[in-house]
């Protein structure tokens, strides 16, 4: 009896971990030890850049060309993230780093920061908090895109891109 209890209340907590902030099925995280698994070092001048990405056009990446994304939970007047924990480990913040941002087809104008819960600093686009995706495993990657209907590209004008992603979405005409 206490074997089954235990195979259950994994498979709860599996199932819990997996649907948090977006996690369903298509959403598993990737393997540990990929490049885009690497944590940012939150202590680095923050990167932000565009690129060209299949049918969404222009998209902000950081600087290594990573996708980055905004979260329809969070809000962006007053800035303020709503991804913690689970969520967290799936959908990592972009942290805002030390000094100023640094930026090439994003205005300036539209970069700041939030304080999140556990007292780190977040970057934000227009207010919106940015955050990467755990399966994004390169540059140029859009796996996160419209992932329960609430996760989005962010264009350089600091606006969600909710087109839904095509079958050939990949990075091209980088300028990171």
């Amino acid at each position: 009896m206490k074997r089954i209890a235990l195979v259950v209340g994994t498979a709860v907590l599996g199932l819990s971990t997996l649907t948090a902030c977006g996690g369903g099925a298509s959403a598993t995280p990737a393997p540990q030890n990929t490049p885009a698994q690497s944590t940012p070092n939150p202590s680095a001048t923050a990167k932000l850049s565009t690129t060209t990405a299949g049918n969404f056009g222009k998209i902000v990446v950081d600087g290594t060309g990573r996708t980055l994304y905004v979260y329809d939970l969070d809000t962006s007047h007053p800035s303020k993230s709503n991804c913690d924990g689970s969520c967290a480990a799936l959908w990592p913040p972009l942290p805002a780093g030390t000094g100023t941002p640094q930026v090439s087809g994003v205005s300036a104008s539209l970069v700041g920061t939030v304080t999140r819960s556990d007292g780190t600093k977040q970057l934000t686009l227009a207010g919106s908090p940015l955050y990467y995706f755990a399966n994004d495993t390169k540059a140029g990657d859009v796996n996160g895109q419209a992932v329960d209907g609430t996760w989005w590209v962010i264009g350089a004008n600091g606006k969600k891109i909710t087109t839904q992603a095509s079958a050939n979405n990949s990075s091209s005409n980088s300028s990171y």
